[in-house]
């Protein structure tokens, strides 16, 4: 019995979260996508939109850092004071003004 392709789920995912997850804005992007059915380049023009930045710069660690703190939209490592978890999506949400499932249905907003 064979394996399938041993490289399938590396690729899969390294092209999934290609813009860096929560490093840079590849989660928003992504979320951008599902929530309102537009293609990756529409949707990284939607979220710079809305975070105030570049396109390129969503790919940018550093400058994506400083816009998640300012805008508490969660970061990879907890740091006190800024928001993780639901808090986080519901900050995302309100920034992005994109619906969040599991908000909605735990009554938290959007």
């Amino acid at each position: 019995m064979g394996v399938g392709d041993p490289f399938g789920m590396a690729i899969t995912h390294a092209l999934a979260s290609g813009m860096g997850g929560i490093r840079t804005a590849g989660d928003l992007v992504a979320r951008v996508q599902m929530s309102r059915g537009l293609k990756t380049e529409a949707a990284k023009e939607y979220v710079a939109g809305k975070l105030g930045i570049g396109v390129l710069d969503l790919a940018n660690e550093e400058v994506m850092t400083e816009v998640r703190r300012e805008l508490d939209l969660g970061l990879v490592y907890s740091l006190p004071g800024y928001a993780r978890g639901l808090e986080a999506k519901r900050n995302i949400a309100g920034v992005l003004e994109i619906p969040v499932n599991c908000l909605r249905r735990l009554g938290k907003g959007t």
